[in-house]
């Protein structure tokens, strides 16, 4: 095994992937990418693959946006098909609170090129039939976003930077990280030590143990969330939206015949667990019988838990430490870092090359819960 490389990205998720892919094609030699199982097998295999840029934080609508670019062009770009069906996002809006936060956020998005618009209850009705109307108040669409097959992007990830010349070591994790003073040195891993001046972490709901190695707190902790699967739904609109019931967080879109369905679960306590478990099943039917009965009477047919990687604000932690040289992190998304995997892949390599992103990143420091600056995100569930 080659004993050097000079840049290290821990974890093999989307962002790791990107990363690597982004560095790689950008020049940089002797990328290496380390993750502990195999690519996609934390939090990206078990992420519900929307893709969007409805938010309610103008960076993370610019982050959202150009990703959704990078996702339209990936199978001419990559040669990998990842499955993007864009039949836009719908959220719908229970409260009157719901929809002036969500009006203000569609002209946000307007204004950074989004074409979202808010809609009534009925045109809602329309473009998601499996939904009832009572006590809808409006709600909000953007035929841009859709969702695609997250495993199906992470392998084109990694097999465009194998073509740069990325190296990645599979099933192999990292215990420690050595420095001499404020210096990073080396890596230690399961396979043996490997010397390097960089350290990029990204890895997801792990990334605190990772930050703690050396001396950086990344705010992060694992929650998990679960999705059902449903059997096969006769006359399933091709084109039916992401639908959002953003009161309940009730959320599904089409999958194969049939339909994935989720939402949080308030009672969740954080943890490492990935086990699945029927107890939030009552609520979830309760917020189905409420706004989509219909699918009640599907059977489940599967499903899985995953981990969604939370920070105070719900918002990613992306920069460069200042303690440590060179020490950098992007992790912490909660909840929408699929989506946003191409543009952060982009920003990071970016930090690293010592160019100005395309977006200023900076108020995603992690040192910003220290300096009392939290950035939170409204849109997310």
């Amino acid at each position: 095994m080659n004993t050097h490389a000079s840049v290290v990205v821990i974890g093999g998720g989307v962002i790791g992937t990107s990363i690597a892919y982004h560095l790689a094609a950008a020049g940089v030699r002797d990328v290496l990418l380390v993750e502990r199982d195999d690519l996609g097998a934390g939090s990206t295999s078990k992420a519900a693959g929307g893709v969007r840029a409805q938010f309610s934080d103008e960076l993370n609508i610019q982050l959202g946006a150009r990703s959704l670019e990078a996702f339209g062009r990936f199978g001419e770009e990559f040669g990998h098909d990842i499955g993007l069906h864009r039949v836009g996002y719908l959220f719908l809006l229970s409260t009157p609170e719901e929809v002036a936060s969500f009006e203000a956020g569609v002209r946000l998005q307007n204004a950074l090129g989004v074409p979202s618009r808010m809609i009534d209850p009925a045109e809602a009705r329309r473009l998601s039939p499996l939904i009832t109307t009572d006590g809808l108040r409006a709600a909000a669409f953007s035929p841009d976003d859709g969702h695609c097959t997250p495993e199906a992007v992470v392998q084109g990830y990694a097999a465009a930077a194998r073509r740069c010349g990325a190296r990645i070591l599979r099933r192999t994790a990292v215990t420690g990280i050595e420095t001499r003073g404020d210096t990073i040195t080396g890596v230690t891993t399961t396979l043996g030590p490997i010397t390097t001046d960089t350290v990029i972490c990204a890895a997801g709901a792990w990334s605190r143990s990772v930050g703690a190695m050396v001396g950086v707190d990344l705010p992060v902790q694992p929650l998990r969330r679960q999705i059902a699967v449903t059997e096969a739904v006769p006359g399933l609109p091709p084109d039916l939206p992401m639908t959002i019931d953003f009161t309940t967080t009730l959320y599904f879109h089409s999958e194969g015949p049939g339909l994935l369905v989720g939402m949080s679960d308030p009672d969740e306590r954080p943890g490492f667990a990935t086990d699945t478990h029927d107890r939030w099943i009552p609520r979830l039917a309760g917020a189905l019988e409420h706004r989509a009965p219909d699918i009640l009477e599907l059977r489940r047919t599967g499903g899985w838990a995953g981990l969604y990687e939370v920070t105070p604000d719900h918002n990613a932690l992306i920069g460069e430490a200042s303690s440590t040289s060179r020490f950098l992190y992007a992790t912490g998304f909660s909840g929408h870092g699929f989506l946003q995997g191409p543009a952060v892949g982009e920003v990071v390599r970016d930090l690293y090359l010592g160019r100005v992103p395309f977006v200023d990143v900076t108020p995603l420091s992690a040192g910003r819960f220290a300096a009392d600056a939290p950035r939170p995100e409204v849109n997310c569930v």
